[in-house]
């Protein structure tokens, strides 16, 4: 074999070395006193991550590096609201946040936009509880407006985790019950009847532009499939069920991740999401309560760890973490660069590498042999 040919084999290899060294995880630690954050969004614009708040009428923004900044400050919401789900509507740069209040408050559930550029509320819209199916005998007792995801239209869609039925609020703030499927309450409860949320059910949505939402239902583990214009839900047919399912998020090539306190499951589905795999799971801390996933930039799936649980009973915390979680299954070198070219002009050769699991990403090298 050639020196040059030689040379050029070690080189691959120190390349995928020094790709596999440098591309690590990436951890992000803040800090903010009694913050319990349970949602969190990604606004592809600042280039930020946005947390709500279990405790404070405020919404923050973190940077890649830990930087925490007050992003909204609303001191006209009731006391002690609690922001949960959180959506960037990137059409019409404006920040959309579910807004409940936790017992022994008074029931409160909202839905807030505000405008990105100046931070002012744009509107604040009640949702209205379903007159044909009352929550008040139910063990939560109160509507829970979790999860929120937008079209490109503007309209927002809010589940409510309790009442099990889907809201729909305008891009003016007109809101209005918008799915009761019977499909929401077709299935068995599979979560023990002594846990703090057997009764949470429809939680994490998210839009897909072909004109359907997926949402997830943490008491029995399923995902629905429904659609953005009628409202019509059912089941997506999985290998296997999800154990108390949370937060959702859709990557642009189709991959879908939904996250609980213990998981983060990767899913893909051949056929819009009649039926769906889990192809991928990957353990999470589960004393950090993760529950909430987005995908950020160059399709990094990042879970939040924000204690929530703990932030319940009364506990004083000031530390959270933002974390990116990969596949391991996506990682390995044998299916992560797969597009991969060589050539050779006056022996002079060109490696580039590009990971199809990962937007945008792509590496280049050009040797020059002695």
């Amino acid at each position: 074999m050639s020196a040059i040919k030689i040379s050029f084999f070690f080189l691959i290899i120190i390349v995928f070395t020094g790709l596999a060294v440098a591309d690590k995880v990436h951890v992000i630690d803040f800090r903010w006193p009694d913050l319990y954050p349970e949602g969190m969004a990604w606004d592809p614009s600042a280039q930020h991550f946005v947390v709500g708040s279990l405790n404070h009428r405020k919404i923050l923004s973190v940077s890649d590096a830990g930087v925490v900044e007050t992003l909204i400050s609303d001191p006209t919401l009731p006391e002690n609201v609690t922001v949960l789900g959180l959506t960037v509507d990137y059409t019409k740069n404006r920040l959309l946040a579910c807004l409940h209040s936790l017992s022994p408050l008074p029931p409160f559930n909202a839905l807030a936009a505000y405008d990105l550029r100046t931070r002012r509320r744009l509107f604040l819209s009640i949702l209205p509880s379903d007159p044909d199916s009352p929550v008040s005998s139910t063990r939560g007792g109160r509507d829970v407006a979790n999860d929120v995801a937008v079209d490109f239209k503007g309209n927002a869609y809010v589940t409510n985790s309790i009442g099990n039925f889907i809201w729909k609020v305008n891009e003016d703030g007109e809101a209005s019950i918008f799915s009761k499927s019977p499909a929401f309450t077709h299935y068995p409860n599979t979560v023990d009847e002594n846990h703090p949320f057997n009764e949470y059910g429809l939680n994490g949505i998210t839009y897909d532009s072909k004109g359907y939402l997926l949402v997830v239902q943490s008491n029995t583990g399923k995902m629905f499939k429904v659609d953005a214009d009628d409202g019509k839900a059912r089941a997506v047919l999985m290998n296997r069920e999800l154990a108390m399912p949370d937060g959702i998020a859709l990557r642009r090539d189709g991959v879908v991740l939904v996250v609980s306190t213990q998981k983060l499951w990767f899913l893909k589905s051949d056929d819009s999401w009649s039926e769906g795999v889990v192809y991928d799971k990957t353990d999470l801390d589960e004393e950090g309560s993760a529950t909430s996933v987005v995908v950020g930039e160059e399709g990094r799936a990042y879970v939040l760890y924000g204690h929530v649980m703990e932030g319940i009973t009364g506990k004083g915390r000031d530390k959270f973490k933002i974390m990116e979680v990969r596949s391991e299954k996506e990682i390995m070198l044998s299916s992560s660069y797969t597009d991969i070219s060589i050539s050779q002009e006056n022996q002079v050769f060109h490696l580039s590498l590009s990971n199809k699991f990962q937007e945008n990403r792509q590496h280049e090298l050009t040797f020059y042999p002695e």
